[in-house]
This record gives C-alpha cells, structure tokens and sequence, in this order.
C-alpha cells in the first residue's frame, strides 16, 4: 500500500551558512503554532538541527541519508515519519545540489528532493546583492531538469528598498518569491564544530529562539502560499518503512517472553541519535529506557544493555568524571559481558579518560580535545563477530569529531574501514563495540536484532 501524498517541501539554499535551519526551524514552528502536524525532516547525517526540528514541532527530527541508508529507504523512511502529519518539512544540507564526495548527487537535497517528488524552496542570503539573486535563482531552477525549484525565500535583506530591488529582479526569473526575511540576530543559535549548539545544551533559550523565528516568519513569509504549494505534490507509490518487517529476516531477536532492558544514553551529554534505532530496538524484543550519565548515578534497575550514542562528552568531561558512581556502574556492566554499543562521544565515555578527566576505563585508550576535525563518510566491514555485527557485515557510516584516541584501536578493532581509506578502528572487547562510527542502523536492522539476542542472552543467565 502506498503512503499516499502527503504535503511537503524541502527548504534548500546555494550554500551553507544562507539561513536553511533558521527558515526551516521557523516555518516548522509557524505552521504548528497555525494547528498543523508537522513532521521535521533532515537531509544528511546532521544529528543537531533535528532537535530544533522536534522542539518547533512537538514530533522527532528524522534524518533522511541516501549515503547512509540507500537511495531506495529514503521515500519509505519519509512516509513511516511522516505519518498522520498535515505537513512534512525536510530541510536540506549544504547546497542543493552538494553531495557526498567523488560520489556526484548522492545524498545532496536535490537528490532526496527528487525521491520525494517533493517542491524545493530555495533560501538565498541577499545580503551582498540586488539583481544579481535572480541570475543565481536561474542558474539553480535550470540546473537539473529533475529538480522542481518552485519558490525563493529571501534572507538577510537589509532595507524595504532593498527587497523592492531583490523582488523586482525576481520578476523576470519565472519563480516566485515566496517570502523575504530582514537581517535579525535576536533569533541566533550559537554553533560549534560546523553544527549548532543542541537543543538539550540551551533548552530554554532554545524555545525562546524558536518563538522568535516563528514570528519572523509569521511575518515575512506568504504562509498560505508556501501551504498551497506544498499541497501541490504528487502520490509516492512507496510503503512506508516498517522497523517489523525490517527485522523479519534477522537471525537473531529476543524470544516475546523475554524482554531485556536496554537503557540508552541521554541528556545534554549525548544527543545524538537517530529515532529509528529505539524503534528497531523494541520491535526487536526490548525494553528501551533513557537514562542521563550526567544526573542518573546507577544505570536503569535491570539493564541487560548498554546504547551510548553519539554528543559532545568533552564539553561535560568534569561532570561526566564527577560521576563515579555511574561510571563505577557502565564499567561493571561491561565487565559483565552484556552487549554494550557506543558511538563517538560512547566511544570516549568508555575510554580511561577525557582531557585527563577519569571516565569509565573499559576501554585502554585516553582521549583527547584537537583542533582538527574529522568529518565524512566512510565505508567498513566487521572483522569479527562482536555484539552488535556478525563478521562480514558491511556497513556505511559518517565520522564526525574533534577528539582522537591514543590507540586508535584496539587488539580487536571495531571496523576494518575500506573507504575512503583503509584502516582499523575501534575496539571490540567482550560484549562492547565501541567506534567513532555513526551507523544509522535502518540500513542495517540486524545490528539492533543481534543487540537485543545478546542482551536476552544475558536477562536468562546464558550471557
């Protein structure tokens, strides 16, 4: 059955840095406030921006990754979040037509755009011209027939004058202006590392923010026309992405009557996590339970795993470290041999230390701060059979941080990476697989089926 046309757009921009987040986060959170049931979508790996995404709309940010996921998961991906919504938003990442490396137009948002058959709203940043934003907007709308660039949303316009000149430049271009938005720093998100702050970070002042730019567009912004465009999309003939039928063929879930705890990693220390992974980790037979290492001294009563994503542990490390009674806790349960998986900022909890902050010392490597960082996707395969992959598995994955380990791997490493270059990395020790790897596990449900076994493994005593 088919997924039916539900009403969308997709907010793209030249460039990064034009004002994509800012639109999109604000249209989110005008249209919710207007009574509508907004589903926030992002193209890319970008864990941060969905969380602006979810706070203006009450629904979880979910990211939609060709590279990642396959171009054949992004429609059904699509449907499965967006289900029961009046209206989809999907904000795009970089320029519209920027893509992974070497690999042409996978995962850009023009791709995604055109899987979704979904209209794209370009957000130009006016601030340095006048006539010429509608050569720009000729060059973008021609560029890829595919691509239906259908409506311009000026940002950083500095005067009424100047939004008569942009405005009157558009008239000849043949796409409308669908909105123009002045220069305004009220509404700012502070960055860090090529990323906002997230929202856990700055809650408060996130909603504030959020307010702010739902006025703005309120303001600026023809809401009923960016509405009727939406509404203006065809059916997409896809089946929406069912985490059961996803896990159907795994080897490997937990018996109905047993279902293990499996507490993941949360709080301002660790917010970056796909949504789909604690749906696949229920339909696999657990019990999933958030816990914050930095507030919680004892893991969930009853955890037979162990999830610690991704986040920025280095900017907690004195709290994390404050912790002992937690950490004291994550190591017991490690040395246990229950399964534990952990991503990046998971990575360098479990390590002996952060900056020389004592962290929870089941791994035997120390990490540390750079200035260096270390961004973009990579393909590996599994080495051996560890808690969270059978060997062989091959899996693609995106690689975002600041910080290295000293070593780098372990004597039994997580991944043999094989693009963009080869290498070892990580650690498998007993029930942990510990990387700098961000897996979005919809393109590889059986790692959340094999998670879960080893855990019911553990809650019948055959750990």
């Amino acid at each position: 059955m088919s997924g039916g046309a539900i009403p969308r757009l997709v907010i793209a921009a030249p460039s990064s840095g034009a004002g994509k987040t800012t639109v999109a986060t604000g249209l989110m959170a005008a249209f919710t406030e207007a009574g509508l049931t907004v589903s926030p979508h992002k193209v890319g790996p970008d864990y941060i921006d969905p969380g602006y995404h979810s706070l203006a709309t009450g629904r979880p940010g979910r990211n939609l990754d060709a590279f990642l996921c396959g171009t054949d998961r992004i429609a059904p991906l699509f449907l499965h979040g967006a289900a029961g919504a009046d209206l989809a938003l999907v904000e795009g990442v970089m320029g519209l037509f920027d893509g992974a490396s070497d690999r042409g137009e996978l995962s850009s948002t023009a791709q995604v755009a055109k899987l979704l058959r979904a209209p794209v709203v370009l957000v130009v940043d006016a601030s340095s011209q006048s006539r010429s934003v509608a050569a720009l907007v000729h060059g973008f709308a021609s560029w890829d027939p595919e691509v239906r660039l259908a409506g311009v949303i000026l940002n950083k316009v500095g005067s009424d004058r100047h939004e008569q000149l942009l405005r009157e430049a558009m008239d000849s271009s043949g796409v409308p202006v669908l909105g123009a938005l002045r220069r305004d720093g009220r509404a700012g998100t502070p960055s860090r590392h090529l990323g906002l702050v997230p929202v856990a970070e700055r809650r408060a002042e996130a909603v504030e923010s959020v307010g702010e730019l739902a006025a703005r567009i309120r303001e600026g912004c023809d809401l009923q026309a960016l509405l009727a465009l939406a509404h203006s999309v065809p059916d997409l003939p896809d089946a929406p992405w069912d985490p059961a039928a996803e896990l159907a063929p795994a080897t490997e879930t937990a018996a109905p009557s047993a279902r293990p705890l499996i507490a993941v990693a949360g709080g301002p220390a660790f917010t970056f996590s796909y949504a789909e992974h604690a749906e696949l980790l229920a339909v696999a037979g657990a019990d999933v339970v958030p816990f914050d290492p930095l507030r919680d001294e004892q893991l969930p009563t009853g955890t037979r795993g162990l999830v610690i994503g991704g986040g920025f542990p280095e900017v907690y490390a004195p709290d994390l470290s404050a912790n002992a009674p937690l950490r004291a806790a994550v190591a017991d349960l490690a040395a246990s041999g229950a399964p534990v998986s952990a991503e990046c900022a998971g990575l360098l909890y479990l390590s002996r230390s952060i900056d020389g902050k004592p962290m929870c010392g089941v791994l035997p490597a120390e990490a540390r701060m750079t200035e260096r960082l270390t961004l973009g996707y990579r393909e590996a395969v599994a080495l051996r059979d560890n808690a969270l992959a059978a060997a062989g598995t091959r899996v693609r994955g995106h690689e975002f941080h600041r910080t290295v380990l000293e070593p780098g791997a372990g004597a039994d490493p997580a991944w043999g990476m094989t693009h963009p270059q080869r290498r070892v990395e990580g650690f498998v020790t007993g029930g942990v697989h510990a990387s700098y790897l961000h897996v979005h596990w919809a393109a590889e449900p059986a790692l959340a089926g094999r998670l879960v076994a080893g855990a019911a493994r553990v809650a019948a005593g055959r750990g």
